[in-house]
């Protein structure tokens, strides 16, 4: 049998191109359907992501049954094993946790490594057919008292120049990928809120955006819905903030909902 081409790497899932049309793909975006269906929408064979502490409602990993819809095989690698938003570190370290049907039926299991598992993927049979669109969520508020604009978008890549300065709700991880600090967010809002995905380097966001005096804070994933906005704004409980957050009034265990009112209420 001829060796296995390697994997696509893509740190986030966002960014994948050309060159994953028939590829196995690892990502460390989280598992969730949106994630799921840009891997299915750029032509992958097979798709490996990070369980994001698999979090509220399994939503870490709730795209591998979305995939299986779609005829895809695909898999989750525990954030314990491997740091979200690093597909290297996945692909050296990381420990399959979750599998969905398909890739079950190639042998894929858990606890077997994700090296392995890259390899039996290379045999599975490349997606056919339509796929079901899958929107992202961005919804611009002003609730009563507010003097910023609150800006619920299910990932940070949706983020716009207009945000710089209003208090962005994101459903992303708060994990900083690659070297550049722009990648944190590509604006400087007065605040922005992640999913901490687990824990770990799921907060590695914030320390970058207090540099640039962002204030950030992370909510714990089993609070709310990683890739979810709105849960994280609704549902989330803040676990992790850095010290322009604090400066503010967070402080860990508090709600999600009752900070980002303070927030709003109190600009001059």
């Amino acid at each position: 049998m001829p060796e296995a081409p390697p994997p696509i790497l893509a740190d986030s899932v966002t960014r994948l191109g050309p060159d994953a049309v028939g590829a196995v793909v690892v990502t460390g975006s989280h598992g969730g359907v949106y994630a799921a269906y840009l891997a299915c929408k750029a032509g992958c064979r097979a798709a490996i992501f990070n369980d994001a502490g698999i979090g509220l409602d399994d939503a870490g990993v709730g795209g591998l049954a979305w995939l299986d819809s779609h005829e895809m095989a695909a898999a989750a690698i525990d954030y314990r094993s491997a740091d979200i938003g690093n597909a290297d570190m996945m692909l050296r370290h990381g420990i399959v946790s979750r599998v969905n049907a398909r890739a079950s039926s190639l042998g894929l299991h858990r606890g077997m490594l994700c090296a392995d598992a890259v390899r039996m993927l290379a045999t599975a049979e490349i997606p056919q057919g339509d796929i079901a669109p899958v929107a992202e969520s961005r919804r611009v508020l002003t609730p009563e008292g507010a003097k910023r604009r609150l800006v619920l978008i299910d990932s940070a890549a949706l983020v716009s120049e207009e945000d710089a300065g209003q208090v962005v709700v994101t459903g992303s991880h708060g994990a900083l990928f690659g070297a550049d600090p722009m990648n944190a967010l590509k604006v400087d809002a007065a605040l922005a809120l992640f999913n901490d995905a687990g824990g770990g380097v799921g907060t590695t966001r914030l320390p970058a955006l207090q540099r640039r005096g962002v204030a950030a804070a992370t909510v714990a994933a089993d609070s709310a819905r990683i890739g979810d906005a709105h849960s994280t704004w609704q549902d989330g409980v803040i676990s992790t903030c850095n010290a322009a957050a604090k400066a503010m009034g967070a402080k860990p265990g508090m709600s999600a909902r009752d900070f980002v009112t303070h927030v709003l209420r109190s600009f001059n």
